[in-house]
């Protein structure tokens, strides 16, 4: 019995259709990345697992795939060597200890922590500030469903070297610019890591800012009564709890609320710091004149380990769906790799969420599927000899278009057209190689003009 054909859950094979859209959506965000300056870079998939290992939080790291060693990579392996017990006696298996074993390296989880490990590697070889976008798929570990991928494109754009707020203002821009030219309605939300690690500080509990950031996160996905629940469990006090949620919740105008949390985090340095610099931010963005509705959200935390300053996150308005692009800034990511004080920011768009939102919405570009602009029909040898350099001639000036290769019924190559949508047929029989013409038929409208071989370009042109 032949073996069903299949793909690994949460991967999908993209057929010429889903192609074209996509397509469009690496076009607009390259377009718009290269507008203000920024260059293209490419990283391997793979990745030394050391370079990726406790970048991304204890949850991140249990997402990467790992590649097993060649050969025989467990062979003088003792897998003793790896249990050991925790502070209550209970036994753990040290699973990454083996891993760096047994795997050497992993798929890239991200676009970010590969650019980092670029910056330092390559450093001689750039300058700063180093604006780059890389366009790129990424791999994560995850449970598929709606939405989310265990392999998916990124389209990430980056300044390092810097640390102007005016950068975190131009990734704005870049948003608003993106999903302006594909007509999405979207929210940019805003918050600033130092208000959560001061919203941490005044709540007496300062070592708790990872769990509080990670708990937080999934706000959307859980509710607030389940980030409670995990908070109480990561070792929280209900006073800290009793102090984090009224700001989750928290509502009014961006300087209503920039004002209640002066009052909140008086006694941090590092809260009233986010807090100028979130008031800085929005200064500029008034100012800029960003089309998209942008607010300021407490409650936004971004899991990810490497995150110091502000962070972003965008969602759609009219198609409900998980963001659509997130980011934000890290004062050291490049200091882990020997390079300290490089602070950088940027964002990523997720490509596969924004075609599900496209097509969702039906905002793709209706002139864009098609692959060619027309089609030459085959009625013989020497209708085709004729046709040939015709279609070259078209070819040359710009313009996509197919000769049939089987001399078949004329209905079969109309219905060939029709389902890919290609708009134009260029009919060439006996009598337009008499009379030195092509017959070229409007697909849509059924309209059909006599048109001479040497005049069949400036036609398109027109058109």
């Amino acid at each position: 019995m032949a073996q069903k054909p299949s793909i690994p859950k949460g991967t999908r094979d993209f057929g010429p259709a889903e192609m074209t859209g996509r397509n469009y959506i690496f076009q607009v965000v390259r377009n718009v990345f290269r507008k203000y300056g920024y260059q293209c870079i490419e990283t391997p998939s793979i990745e030394n697992l050391g370079t990726l290992l406790g970048k991304y939080g204890e949850e991140g790291d249990k997402l990467l795939f790992k590649v097993l060693n060649s050969g025989d990579c467990f062979s003088g392996i003792e897998f003793s060597d790896y249990c050991c017990t925790d502070a209550e006696g209970n036994p753990r298996f040290n699973s990454n200890g083996l891993s760096l074993k047994v795997c050497e390296k992993g798929l890239r989880y991200d676009l970010t922590v590969p650019f980092a490990r670029f910056v330092v590697q390559h450093q001689n070889e750039i300058s700063f500030p180093f604006k780059r976008y890389q366009i790129q798929p990424v791999w994560r570990a995850d449970r598929p469903q709606k939405g989310r991928y265990r392999e998916f494109y990124q389209c990430d754009v980056d300044v390092i070297g810097s640390k102007s707020l005016l950068n975190e203002l131009e990734l704005v821009q870049i948003v608003d610019d993106v999903f302006g030219q594909m007509g999405i309605r979207v929210c940019i939300k805003i918050n600033n890591r130092k208000i959560l690690s001061g919203l941490a500080e005044v709540s007496g509990q300062p070592d708790k800012l990872i769990d509080i950031t990670v708990a937080i996160d999934k706000i959307d996905k859980i509710g607030i009564d389940a980030v409670k629940q995990e908070l109480v469990e990561k070792g929280l006090t209900a006073q800290a709890i009793a102090l984090i949620e009224p700001v989750l919740t928290l509502s009014g105008t961006t300087q209503e609320k920039i004002a209640r949390m002066r009052e909140l985090l008086a006694a941090s340095e590092t809260g009233m710091k986010g807090l100028e610099e979130v008031e800085t931010l929005f200064g500029l963005i008034a100012e800029a004149g960003i089309r998209q509705p942008v607010e300021l959200d407490l409650s936004l935390a971004r899991g990810l380990n490497y995150y110091t300053g502000a962070i972003f996150e965008v969602k759609a308005l009219d198609f409900a769906i998980g963001s659509i692009c997130g980011g934000g800034r890290y004062d050291d990511l490049t200091g882990i790799f020997g390079l300290p004080n490089m602070s950088g920011v940027g964002i990523s768009f997720g490509a596969d969420r924004i075609y599900d939102v496209l097509k969702g919405l039906d905002l793709f570009p209706k002139d864009g599927a098609a692959a060619a602009t027309v089609l030459f029909t085959n009625m013989g040898d020497r209708e085709i000899a004729y046709a040939l350099p015709i279609a070259a001639g078209l070819r040359a000036g710009g313009v996509a278009c197919e000769v049939y290769p089987d001399n078949t019924k004329l209905k079969k190559q109309f219905e060939y057209a029709d389902r890919k949508g290609i708009p134009y047929l260029a009919i060439v029989g006996d009598q337009e190689v008499s009379d030195g013409t092509v017959t070229l038929k409007n697909l849509a409208s059924g309209e059909q003009q006599s048109v001479p071989k040497g005049e069949l370009l400036s036609c398109f042109r027109q058109a």
